[in-house]
């Protein structure tokens, strides 16, 4: 397969919604195609129609168009491997199937559920490996045929080589080897006729050329059987990368439970995707440069040295460090645009503000932004007029007897000021009666938007009005 062109592929199930290790599992395909030259695959293993929550896959396109990972072949743009959903695909299925039953490589089984379920609990009692015992590999043509003229129920099993190991070549383990009496003749098919995940997961794999196998660590128990399906048919194994498990910082395995653990848990709480993409890609492994976009990423991550470790932890807290200096790279348009839906969920009036108005406002105030959500408290002054009073404003006054005197010169000067002379004529009042300017600007700061810090006052004049600023203090001074 070292000469064969390369090809991965990311094949979620739409069984629910997106979550932090099927990120990674994307990322981390889209980078090794985008860096080697190859083809990023997008299939959709969409064979549990129960619980299918996504059938159209709509919702995984949009969270990979969202987050930047662009695939080359796939539903929407096609390929000439279609169809992506498993669920168009069962005929291929049944014939490769044919092929392995016509030479002899898989067998029949009539054992009901009831019935293995009976050897499973005897095996457990006798301390012995929970596995099937063959008992229909020995079944003769006479009572196969008896038992379908009776219409009874079976499935397909996998003829496995007991006396044989198989190996695969894996990027961070290296060589493993497998042992294939310590498996079960595994099925390839369910009651209903329908294809396995192991048999239509790998016969894709195979048919659709893939050559490097990207997928979770938890994976890596279905890869021996899946590798003897690659021998019976004589075609070459892929090269496999189990990527290590996402966990908590405790060390336990991500869970719904956990914040983050679903893609739209960071969407809504303001996570940019550069900085989920930039986080998911560095953690595990090591960088001298960990700030990076995807571009910068499929250059420069090293995919010759892997860990091997079985997990790896997820901490929101260096995710937050990622979020917060991706929203200050990003440009104060761009920025003002992926605000702006969280500002009209919280304000319906920031609707009609002015696209520089917001952009300005951005500017000011995004060195405080740690997601995009924070905007809602950031910029309340904006959309809210606050709440202060004297004592308020008197705790983050130098001489707190001043808070006063600041009050009343305001009050002296306040129908006489215009946006061209404010910050002028507060100044020489203030000077005036030897007040501190910048306790006379914390008053002023204060009284528009409730914070002691925060925008210039030419830009808070700028963005409220003179009209607006007039009211807010009139308010504060009484």
């Amino acid at each position: 397969m070292n000469n064969s062109p390369i090809r991965v592929r990311f094949a979620p199930s739409p069984t629910g919604m997106m979550h932090l290790g099927g990120v990674r599992t994307a990322l981390m395909n889209y980078l090794f195609a985008q860096q080697k030259g190859g083809a990023f695959v997008l299939r959709i293993e969409d064979t549990d129609t129960e619980r299918n929550y996504d059938p159209t896959a709509q919702k995984i396109i949009a969270d990979l168009t969202w987050l930047g990972l662009t695939y080359n072949e796939g539903p929407i743009v096609g390929g000439l491997h279609k169809p992506y959903f498993q669920s168009m695909r069962d005929q291929i299925y049944q014939e490769r199937l044919a092929e392995l039953s016509n030479s002899g490589k898989a067998y029949r089984c009539f054992c009901t559920q009831e019935e293995l379920e009976k050897k499973r609990v005897r095996q457990i009692a006798l301390k012995t490996p929970p596995r099937y015992d063959r008992t229909c590999l020995g079944l003769t043509e006479q009572q196969i045929n008896h038992n379908l003229e009776q219409k009874t129920s079976f499935i397909w099993r996998v003829k496995l080589d007991k006396e044989g190991t198989i190996s695969i070549q894996d990027l961070s383990h290296g060589t493993i080897t497998f042992d294939l009496k310590n498996f079960s003749d595994f099925p390839l098919t369910r009651e209903n006729g329908t294809c396995t995940f192991m048999f239509a997961n790998f016969v894709d794999d195979m048919m659709m050329q893939i050559s490097h196998v990207i997928r979770g660590e938890d994976h890596l128990t279905n890869t021996a059987g899946q590798a003897m399906l690659y021998k019976a048919f004589d075609y070459p194994l892929p090269l496999f990368w189990h990527v290590p498990i996402l966990c908590s910082i405790e060390g336990k395995k991500l869970s719904k439970r956990d914040f983050g653990f679903s893609l739209v848990d960071l969407k809504d709480a303001g996570y940019l995707p550069e900085a989920i993409v930039n986080y998911l890609a560095i953690i595990g492994s090591s960088f001298t440069q960990e700030f990076m976009s995807l571009e910068e990423l499929s250059k420069n991550f090293n995919f010759d040295s892997m860990n091997s470790t079985g997990q790896i932890k997820y901490d929101v807290e260096k995710l937050k460090w990622f979020n917060h200096k991706w929203i200050n790279h990003i440009s104060d348009d761009e920025l003002a645009i992926r605000c702006l839906p969280f500002l009209l969920a919280t304000y319906p009036t920031a609707k009609i503000i002015e696209q520089n108005t917001l952009a300005r406002l951005i500017k000011a105030v995004k060195t405080d932004l740690v997601t995009l959500q924070d905007i809602t408290k950031v910029l309340e002054f904006y959309f809210k007029a606050p709440t202060v009073t004297h004592q308020d404003i008197a705790q983050h006054i130098t001489n707190q007897h001043d808070c006063l005197v600041i009050a009343n010169l305001i009050s002296d000067v306040l129908p006489t000021l215009d946006t061209a002379i404010f910050t002028d004529t507060v100044k020489k009042a203030s000077q005036a009666q030897n007040i501190s300017l910048k306790d006379t600007w914390t008053f002023v700061r204060m009284a528009l938007t409730g914070l002691p810090k925060g925008l210039g006052i030419n830009d808070l004049i700028e963005v409220l009005g003179i009209d607006e600023i007039k009211t807010r203090l009139k308010s504060v001074i009484g």
